[in-house]
């Protein structure tokens, strides 16, 4: 495994990152990144490029008003795809406008990235510049990097809560919604925010036709919110679930649908 290096982001920053060729090195990496574990940690999932700039303008406040500050309050880290768009670019950007300081780990194929000293790839992924750390993984198709999200937040909460929330999302969501509950982590899917997110949202409900859906939802892991509930709602929901779920994934209060 490397030693970490700084990585240039955007307009002279850079963010502390280390590549990681094994999932049995991501709790060196983590102790090489400095990054404590046994701490809450959101998982972020969703909607990427394809997420219009409509959908981007009315779930940023959900960001901005709800999963950062509960993220900050609470001492908790966030994981996700590191790059500057959709879902992962809402939670940098809202990371930056509260002025918190919360560990906000992006994990990225490292075919995608452009590196110190290296030749670029032919596709290059702008990474998203407010995140603090990065963790680069073997690979150069978005979706490589699913089982590794749900590797690290594993490693660094070591056995405090942790929670994946669905936000849109598509086919390579679907994956790493996969990979989370292998990991027996709980999905919250955000109903209203379209796509994957509401198509759990309805097969929790027993309706719609997306026989793979309905495959997640029987885990009973997946459970949803809807967007539209008060900002206070939402909160008190979401820090509920990041203080009282235990690793074992089950849930310390009953089930909910919407």
């Amino acid at each position: 495994m490397e030693k970490p290096f700084k990585i240039a982001i955007d307009k002279g920053l850079t963010a502390p990152t280390i590549r990681v060729e094994s999932p049995k090195d991501l709790s060196s990496a983590m102790g090489e990144l400095e990054l404590h574990s046994s701490r809450p940690v959101l998982v972020i999932l969703g909607g990427a490029g394809k997420m219009s700039d409509a959908d981007l303008n009315r779930l940023r406040s959900l960001f901005v008003n709800v999963l950062a500050p509960v993220v900050e309050e609470l001492g908790a880290s966030v994981v996700d795809g590191g790059t500057d768009c959709g879902v992962m670019q809402m939670m940098g950007q809202a990371r930056a406008q509260i002025a918190a300081t919360f560990s906000l780990i992006g994990v990225t194929p490292v075919g995608k990235v452009a590196l110190p000293n290296q030749i670029p790839p032919e596709e290059v992924a702008a990474l998203e510049p407010n995140h603090s750390h990065f963790v680069l993984i073997p690979g150069s198709n978005w979706g490589d990097e699913s089982s590794w999200l749900a590797g690290v937040a594993t490693v660094l909460s070591q056995g405090a809560p942790s929670v994946a929330i669905l936000v849109n999302g598509g086919e390579i969501s679907r994956k790493d919604v996969l990979e989370n509950l292998k990991a027996n982590r709980p999905v919250l899917a955000v109903a209203g925010s379209g796509r994957l997110a509401d198509a759990l949202t309805a097969a929790l409900a027993g309706e719609g036709s997306d026989e793979g859906a309905k495959e997640l939802v029987a885990s009973g892991l997946v459970q949803a919110i809807d967007f539209k509930e008060s900002v206070d709602s939402l909160t008190r929901f979401i820090k509920e679930m990041l203080e009282k779920i235990e690793r074992s994934g089950n849930l310390s209060h009953k089930q909910k649908g919407v």
